[in-house]
């Protein structure tokens, strides 16, 4: 019981330091050898940074910032200073062919043999590429792809393969799939062979590796570059970072607005979560040793009678008692260190897996170890105090004859236990409204937890008035557990903070579930699906792809949808080659949001009025299509399987008459579509918020009624309209609805199947919400679980060990077999259930508190949100606090019973008379 914190404790000890890399260290592996690293950030202007290269902003702010979509980006080159070593490293993401079909995956051109590059990949088998045609993988693509080392790899529209000729791995990011190759031998080929397809092209990111010696990249040098465009990550800078005054970011803006508000997000209460739990195993781990400890002194105290017999005081007995204690507790402090050490040296490469880093070294803190240690030691002291005390106090005559007297109840304790529960709950919710610490809230739980032990021998005499309406076997066990409350009380008080750990964690995680279920929006009706080309050349593939979906899914209804086209549809949305036009869905100029329409957007208007000009009803943002179009051309099963079910809008469209869901579109019963065939005339109205160029096309159309959702589709063409208003159209994908789920084998097939026809579209199907449990919480729900049927089992054996001469008594009265198995059951089933309903009391508090706590958080995220104008001033914040009743009923069910069950069939169906002392 003591060994057992220690291990985890010290193994959980040295795995977070291990992880935690030094500055040095994760600079290296983002950076290598180099003294900086400049990246592109996409802006065509100067920018202004934090000194950790993790924040920037254009100068002048992004409510000033207008980027001129005719002007081409500095090259990034230019922010690279003169006379600097500079290697350029080039990333992009593409799918790429595998063995089991196409893989996203990021593609990398470096200079790996150049020795600024060391630390930012480790090789591990094979060799480096040597020139066109060759790559290394990682090892995570390895094994995603079902490739190897010597085996061929082709990206997705490549006209030529490329080997595999090594593996590596990225050291902080162990399960990234990614191919590297030497500069200008795998992008460069690639974007060119997409291009004449009508294929979207690469997005690249570039970036430099610079080596500038001496004081390395100051931060004069990082503003220069910053000057150009360039973001800039330096050794120098990270390493000593200038004063707030000297950071033209801070001056421009606030630095606030780049910390992160409300306690970091959340994630602190996370942590304090974890520490809350872990505090309430450390305060099981006292107080089953504490009994047990206790019934080893009990059964000991004819040979303690024996030391007062021989001339022995109490000071004696009390030091042979705690000498036990000191004892056991460093054995446990050794034997767990080194446990706890050993196993996270073993396990390693298991927990590199795991948490997907690599450490940068084993990193012993011998302190910390020594504080574990102490704490064992402590730890079994403190267990033994109160057993030794007792032990010191029986007379020399009670001790050798096995006699324990009568003890009066103890006042005091009970009068602290319930000022330790006020002032716990008083702490909790002072930290839950006026400070807002969820440390505070993890001490007010723990006092109100140690309170509630201090109360138990009071509540667990209450729990005897119970026993008249109990039959004769659990009224036995009952009143037994009550006479003996030395014994009762602390087996219930370690089954109590075991439940309460696991009530904390499951009542914490049930709310936020809860939360997640009220703030998840669905993208389709459940059971709806989606099957759309992923770019806007793949629509001669869309036909074929409708057919394997009708083929390899329970499909109950399909509704083929088109897109409008103007000029080449092989043309990627809003690009300003020739021939590449698009029609657009116009808003009258009059119900159009005018906070959008402005030259500078929200930034034109005073804040109290954009406030209000965001809960206008021209303002609302409509639900983003799935289909990533708002006009569609379609027929009226799409109402069908969008469960869209008024009558008037299928009849119109059964007509042929087109269907508006989206009022801001409708003026006077009509639409406008407008064809726009001058792409660079579009996008430099675009530019200056103009009317775009084009020719109009006025349909009459039937508005949907108020209300009806129609899942981001803004207006509905039956194909015959589209055809009279003389617009062409190209398939896009298709809407279905399916008569039972899909299963995995399905969705495997439907993959390989397209995958085989080279289709580039991606199919979803909405499941609805399917939680949000993070895997750190899961754990520990199932750790707290454990902990609390363990707790119960030892308590259970801690019961029986000191039950044992009742036991004998029923044997030597002739008492049957199941008569002491019935009696044994019930007594340790008693001590189960009264804890588990004590903890499950007890462990509500921490839950709420820590609820609280992310309400406060999350309403400060949310004010920040809406003085930064991302929020509209009246979006409410849901963050409830949902109990469990499914878990609590459980506990109070399965605990219970285990722990009788448990006891009943250890206990012997004949048991040895019972002998009298030697007088």
């Amino acid at each position: 019981m003591l060994a057992l914190p220690v291990v985890g404790a010290s193994a959980i000890d040295l795995t977070l330091r291990s992880a935690e890399l030094t500055p040095t260290q994760a600079l290296s592996r983002r950076i290598g050898a180099a003294d900086a690293r400049i990246d592109s950030t996409g802006l065509d202007g100067p920018i202004l940074q934090r000194p950790d290269a993790e924040s920037y902003a254009p100068v002048g702010g992004y409510d000033a910032y207008h980027p001129d979509p005719q002007k081409k980006d500095a090259p990034l080159k230019a922010a690279v200073p003169a006379g600097a070593e500079a290697v350029g490293m080039s990333t992009s993401d593409a799918k790429v062919h595998t063995r089991h079909g196409l893989l996203d995956t990021q593609l990398r051109e470096l200079d790996v043999h150049h020795p600024l590059t060391q630390g930012i990949f480790t090789p591990l088998r094979g060799r480096l590429p040597h020139g066109p045609g060759e790559v290394i993988a990682t090892a995570a693509f390895l094994e995603h792809s079902g490739l190897y080392v010597g085996s061929s790899v082709t990206p997705r529209g490549s006209t030529a393969p490329y080997r595999i000729v090594g593996s590596y791995e990225l050291p902080s990011e162990l399960g990234r799939d990614e191919l590297l190759a030497l500069p200008g031998t795998l992008l460069a080929p690639l974007d060119n062979a997409l291009r004449p397809t009508g294929a979207t092209g690469l997005n690249v990111t570039d970036s430099f590796l610079v080596k500038v010696g001496g004081d390395g990249f100051t931060w004069n040098m990082v503003k220069e570059a910053n000057a150009k465009g360039g973001l800039v990550l330096s050794r120098a800078v990270v390493a000593h970072p200038p004063a707030d005054a000297q950071v033209p970011l801070y001056a421009q803006e606030p630095r606030g607005r780049f910390a992160k508000p409300g306690l970091n997000g959340g994630r602190f209460t996370e942590k304090t979560t974890v520490a809350t739990v872990v505090g309430l195993a450390l305060l099981e781990v006292c107080l089953l040793a504490g009994p047990a400890f206790a019934v080893g002194a009990r059964r000991s105290r004819r040979q303690l009678g024996l030391v007062g017999a021989n001339g022995g005081d109490r000071r004696h007995i009390r030091a042979i008692v705690l000498s036990g204690g000191l004892v056991v507790g460093a054995a446990a402090a050794v034997v767990g260190c080194a446990l706890g050490v050993g196993l996270t040296v073993g396990l390693r490469p298991l927990l590199e897996e795991k948490i997907g880093i690599r450490f940068g070294a084993l990193d012993f803190r011998p302190l910390e170890l020594l504080g574990i240690a102490l704490l064992a030691v402590l730890t079994g002291l403190l267990a033994a105090f109160v057993p030794a005390v007792t032990a010191s106090r029986q007379t020399v005559l009670a001790s050798l004859t096995g006699r324990r007297g009568i003890r009066r109840a103890n006042r005091i304790l009970p009068v602290a236990g319930l000022l330790a529960v006020a002032g716990g709950v008083a702490i909790a919710l002072y930290g839950t409204r006026y400070r807002v610490s969820p440390n505070l809230v993890a001490a007010g739980s723990a006092l109100a937890e140690l309170g509630v032990v201090a109360l138990t021998p009071l509540l667990v005499g209450l729990f005897g008035r119970l026993g008249r309406w109990l039959p004769l076997s659990p009224r036995l066990a009952l009143r037994d557990a009550v006479r003996n409350r030395g014994r009762t009380a602390p087996a219930v008080a370690a089954v109590l903070a075991a439940v309460a750990g696991t009530v904390a964690v499951s009542t914490y995680q049930h709310s936020r579930d809860v939360q997640a279920r009220h703030e998840y929006v669905a993208e389709l009706p459940d059971g709806t699906g989606l099957l759309s080309a992923n770019d806007n050349g793949s629509h001669r593939e869309v036909p074929a792809a409708r057919e394997i979906l009708g083929r390899t899914l329970p499909v109950a209804v399909r509704a083929d949808v088109d897109r409008l086209v103007a000029g080449n549809p092989n043309c990627e949305a809003f690009s300003t080659s020739p021939g590449c036009g698009r029609v657009e869905l116009i808003i009258p100029k009059e119900q159009r949001c005018p906070l959008y329409e402005s030259e500078h957007g929200p930034a034109d208007f005073p804040k109290e009025e954009a406030r209000k000009l965001r809960q206008d009803p021209r303002c609302a943002l409509p639900r983003r299509p799935g289909s990533s179009f708002e006009t569609l051309v379609a027929d009226e099963n799409l109402l069908r399987v969008l469960a869209v079910t008024d009558p008037g809008s299928m009849a119109a469209l059964k007509a042929g008459r087109p269907v508006a869901f989206d009022h801001r579109a409708v003026k006077d019963g009509k639409i406008t579509l407008r064809v726009v065939t001058d792409p660079v005339a579009a996008q430099k109205a675009a530019a200056v918020h103009a009317e775009l160029p084009g020719q109009d096309k006025v349909l009459a159309v039937h508005q949907a009624p108020a209300g009806v959702e129609s899942w981001g589709v803004s207006v509905v063409l039956p194909p015959a309209a589209a055809q009279a208003a003389g617009i062409a159209t190209a398939p896009v994908g298709a809407y279905f609805s399916l008569e039972t789920a899909a299963t995995t084998e399905q969705r495997q097939r439907l993959d390989g199947e397209i995958d085989r026809i080279g289709a580039d579209v991606r199919v979803t199907i909405e499941r609805g919400y399917r939680g949000d449990s993070t895997i750190g919480v899961l754990a520990l729900a199932v750790f707290a679980g454990l902990v609390t049927i363990g707790a119960a089992g030892i308590a259970t054996g801690l019961a029986q060990a000191d039950s044992e001469a009742d036991l004998k008594t029923l044997a030597a009265v002739g008492a049957a077999p199941r008569v002491r198995r019935t009696l044994s059951g019930f007594q340790c089933g008693v001590v189960a259930l009264m804890g588990v309903v004590l903890g499950s009391a007890a462990g509500v508090l921490p839950a709420v508190g820590l609820r609280l706590t992310q309400e406060r958080e999350q309403r400060s995220l949310l004010q920040h949100s809406i003085e930064a104008g991302y929020s509209a001033p009246d979006e409410t914040l849901y963050v409830p606090i949902a109990i469990p009743w499914d878990t609590l009923a459980g506990l109070l069910v399965l605990v219970p019973l285990g722990a009788a069950l448990l006891a009943a069939a250890v206990t012997r169906s004949s048991g040895a008379l019972a002998r009298r002392a030697a007088g």
